[in-house]
């Protein structure tokens, strides 16, 4: 006879835990749930969690996840009792994701979005557990020129070339959809799929080839801002707290994705610097130079289906959202100088 577990709080996995969004979503979780962080810290960071570390709700576990993992022969885990509740959620953001190291990091990635996924999948199955994995804008290929401006709805088949120099990431996240789909449907599991459209906000990494913490940065030091590209690159910004009211919206639902979510208005980069010069009462100039591997023009999302299905939409204009962002890298950066 299986008796049942009452449980007083979920036990939830946050794979990538110590990353931008994985951070930002380990805040959230652990206000009601009890949280098991992992991270390698390849790209991910401890700082992000630091001030999660005294919670006793969560638990931070420095492991590489193309390896399996044995929760229940976890120390640390044995006031969330794994053997007798289980686990309930599982969000897998596990993929380095640095674009100024992404070429040394490509095996990482490669495992990541192999080995890791399997293995999140795994426990999905041993515990029954909801997953959620995190993926990209970039399984529907590159903006083509000529389509400038159109918006990819979920069922739009991507166009990605499996051998170039991205290929590590982007088939790599197209495979993890792949494994998903097929486990769901081999072992009956709750998988769904998320794809992030360029999600921006605090603890974004600075001088690591991402664009708005690097033009904030060069801002704020009076530097020129160089886009890696013309005057006439564009792409779609969604700040960190509109990103988590569609995860949690979407994990509520009946719905297994994939869902789209970002923003479907088209930001161009040249007007966007200009925000953030006048934000930051820089001095800074704007030049162009050639473009560099994930400074790419992506697809603009149709968030129609979560509009429709979840009664999502994004909320933070730009603006705001670059002030939030701003100031966040403005106290790092101070208490850098203080460290220093």
């Amino acid at each position: 006879m299986s008796k049942q577990v009452i449980f007083d709080k979920k036990n939830v996995l946050v794979a990538g835990g110590a990353g931008f969004i994985g951070s930002h979503l380990c805040d959230e979780l652990v206000k009601t749930d009890k949280v098991i962080c992992v991270d390698n810290f390849v790209t991910g960071s401890e700082r992000n969690i630091d001030h999660l570390l005294a919670n006793p709700n969560f638990v931070f576990i420095n492991h590489d996840l193309s390896q399996p993992l044995d929760l229940e022969a976890q120390a640390g885990l044995k006031k969330f009792k794994i053997e007798f509740q289980g686990l309930q959620e599982i969000y897998n953001l596990a993929c380095p994701m640095s674009p100024r190291n992404f070429l040394e990091n490509r095996l990482a990635t490669l495992l990541a979005n192999s080995y890791a996924v399997k293995n999140l999948l795994d426990l999905a199955v041993k515990y029954n557990s909801k997953l959620l994995q995190f993926s990209s804008s970039v399984v529907y290929g590159p903006r083509q020129s000529e389509a400038r401006g159109k918006q990819a709805k979920e069922s739009d088949l991507g166009f990605v070339d499996q051998l170039s120099e991205r290929s590590a990431y982007d088939e790599g996240k197209r495979f993890a959809e792949t494994m998903v789909s097929n486990y769901r449907a081999i072992h009956n599991i709750d998988a769904r799929i998320i794809r992030l459209f360029r999600i921006y906000g605090p603890r974004l990494e600075a001088n690591d080839d991402q664009m708005i913490p690097d033009y904030i940065t060069a801002a704020l030091d009076n530097k020129d801002i160089t886009i890696a590209g013309d005057t006439d690159f564009s792409s779609s910004f969604c700040y960190i707290s509109d990103a988590l009211d569609a995860i949690f919206k979407f994990m509520n639902s009946d719905l297994a994705g994939p869902i789209n979510i970002g923003s479907d208005v088209d930001v161009n980069l040249t007007d966007l610097v200009k925000i953030i010069i006048k934000e930051t009462g820089s001095q800074s100039s704007i030049t162009y130079a050639d473009g560099k591997l994930f400074f790419s023009e992506l697809v603009l999302p149709d968030i129609r289906l979560a509009k429709n299905e979840l009664g999502w939409m994004p909320v933070v204009t730009l603006e705001n959202g670059l002030k939030k962002t701003i100031f966040d890298i403005e106290a790092h950066k101070r208490l850098q100088g203080l460290g220093g």
